[in-house]
């Protein structure tokens, strides 16, 4: 049996109109995917995520969450990011950091060559190029794969950094472990160069955002251009905004692990009221 296999992948969820976009997407198109991936890091008023907001993410159909530096930004992460069954950090900091780096999955409604469910492996690294320090993410990949059994498993990264170029390179150095997809966060920009590597590997630089648009990745653009002339280091704050975007992936893999496709999606919302 070779049923082919679709996931869902949402670019970094930004705020109340970021999460209202998903909300709505996913009440209209959940059936079609067999696994929903979404970046959370920016999901509680642009920074970080509440246990309330995990809470209600998971109810919209989201099976795993996956981040970024940003995660703890909000201080209660520490309270339950150990107890999350869906939600991941990068792999590549300190062991002693809470939360886990990857999660797997059956997918019980998709079947492998080898009978029986479907596995995937979601697993979170981060960039070293213009961010903070932290482990050599390559070195965390080449280790994970060395000590984990990935045969017919669908294995997708996020790779939450800033340099396209790093993230390029992350991409032909996955494809040569047997990794499904790469799948580039944190610049919240919607980049036009999906592909598929090595007749294995999806690829794409960055997914984008949901989120408010109108702004600047998401947040209020008088604030964003004030700090840049002033070099201030105002807070940013999520913009105000009457519609939101859906940025994401589809991705379509046989029951090898293999990627066949990746398609680009966006779409534009009214926005709802409300509280963030």
């Amino acid at each position: 049996m070779n049923k082919e296999i679709k996931v869902l992948f949402l670019g970094d969820i930004v705020g109340r109109m970021g999460r209202n976009a998903v909300k709505k997407f996913l009440s209209e198109h959940k059936g079609s995917y067999d696994f929903v991936i979404a970046n959370v890091e920016n999901a509680s008023h642009g920074f970080g995520l509440t246990k309330k907001n995990h809470d209600e993410l998971s109810e919209y159909g989201i099976d795993c969450m996956t981040s970024g530096n940003h995660i703890w930004d909000k201080k209660d992460i520490f309270e339950f990011i150990d107890e999350s069954p869906v939600l991941i950090r990068p792999l590549n900091y300190h062991a002693s950091v809470p939360g886990v780096g990857f999660r797997e999955f059956n997918l019980d409604n998709a079947a492998t060559a080898a009978g029986g469910g479907a596995k995937i492996i979601v697993l979170n690294l981060m960039g070293r190029t213009f961010m903070n320090p932290i482990d050599c993410p390559f070195v965390t990949l080449e280790n994970f794969v060395k000590n984990h059994d990935i045969k017919n498993k669908i294995v997708i990264v996020d790779f939450h950094a800033e340099a396209t170029a790093e993230k390029a390179c992350m991409a032909r150095f996955a494809s040569n472990l047997g990794i499904s997809a790469v799948l580039g966060t944190h610049t919240h920009i919607q980049t036009a160069d999906e592909e598929i590597i090595n007749d294995r590997l999806a690829f794409v630089t960055d997914v984008g955002f949901c989120g408010g648009r109108g702004g600047v990745i998401g947040m209020d653009y008088d604030i964003s251009i004030h700090r840049l002339i002033t070099s201030l280091p105002e807070r940013f704050d999520v913009v105000k905004s009457d519609s939101s975007q859906i940025n994401a992936v589809e991705l379509i893999f046989d029951s090898n692990g293999l990627a066949k496709r990746i398609s680009r999606l966006s779409m534009k919302y009214e926005e709802e009221k409300g509280e963030d």
